[in-house]
C-alpha cells in the first residue's frame, strides 16, 4: 500500500486532503497523527473532515463561524475538538518549542547529504519521488537505528 503524498503546496485545504487521503487507505480503522502545532494542522478544513469522517452531528450553532464562536472560533477550540479521544481521527500535538522534530530534521538531512547533494538530477518530480522512496526503503532495510539523543534540559548560552 503506497501512503499519499504531501503536494507542492502547504495550504489548509492541501493538508486537509492529504490527511483525508491517509485515512481512506484504511477508512474504518482509528488513526491517531502526531504534529507540530502549525496553524494549518488546526484547521477549519480539518475539523470539517472529522465530522464527516465520524458522522457527528454537530449543529451549526455548535460549530460556529471560524474566527468568531464555537469549536472554529479560534485555533484552541479546533485544537481541543481535533484531540477529542472519542474521535476515529484525533490529533495529538507536539508541546511548543518540542525537540522531538530535531530527531526527524536529523533524518532529513541525511536524505539531503546522500540523496539530494549538489550533484543529483531528475528528469521529473516523478523520478525523484521514486528515488526517494528506494532510498526510504534502502535506508529502512539497512542503515535505520535510533538516534543517540544528548539534550540535557539545558539551553545553549549564546
Amino acid at each position: 500500500m503506497e501512503a499519499p503524498l504531501i503536494q507542492p503546496t502547504r495550504t489548509e485545504a492541501d493538508f486537509a486532503e492529504h490527511i483525508a487521503a491517509v485515512v481512506n487507505l484504511q477508512p474504518k480503522v482509528s488513526h491517531i497523527f502526531v504534529l507540530d502545532n502549525l496553524n494549518t494542522h488546526q484547521s477549519e478544513a480539518l475539523v470539517r473532515f472529522v465530522m464527516t469522517h465520524d458522522g457527528l452531528e454537530i449543529s451549526e450553532k455548535e460549530l460556529g463561524k471560524k474566527g468568531a464562536s464555537g469549536i472554529l472560533a479560534n485555533q484552541a477550540s479546533r485544537k481541543a475538538f481535533l484531540q477529542d479521544q472519542g474521535h476515529t481521527v484525533r490529533f495529538l500535538y507536539t508541546p511548543k518549542h518540542c525537540s522531538w522534530l530535531n530527531q526527524i530534521e536529523c533524518w532529513f538531512s541525511i536524505l539531503v547529504r546522500r540523496l539530494l547533494n549538489k550533484r543529483a538530477s531528475f528528469s521529473s518530480v516523478e523520478a525523484l519521488e521514486q528515488r526517494i522512496r528506494e532510498f526510504i526503503a534502502y535506508d529502512n532495510e539497512h542503515l535505520a537505528k535510533p538516534f543517540k539523543w544528548t539534550f540535557d534540559g539545558k539551553l545553549l548560552k549564546i
